[in-house]
């Protein structure tokens, strides 16, 4: 963990591999994703 980082922060685990993705050409990481603005859809197939 980061020394700036409060002691009490749990960092979200990365994605498992293998995952199907939508429209994306490849795998996302949060590695990736950091400092960006992400938009969570839970949404499914029924």
């Amino acid at each position: 963990m980061r020394s700036d980082m409060p002691p009490h922060t749990i960092r979200a685990p990365d994605f498992p591999p293998g995952l199907e993705w939508l429209n994306t050409d490849r795998p996302v990481s949060l590695k990736a994703l950091r400092g960006k603005v992400v938009l969570l859809d839970f949404w499914t197939y029924c």
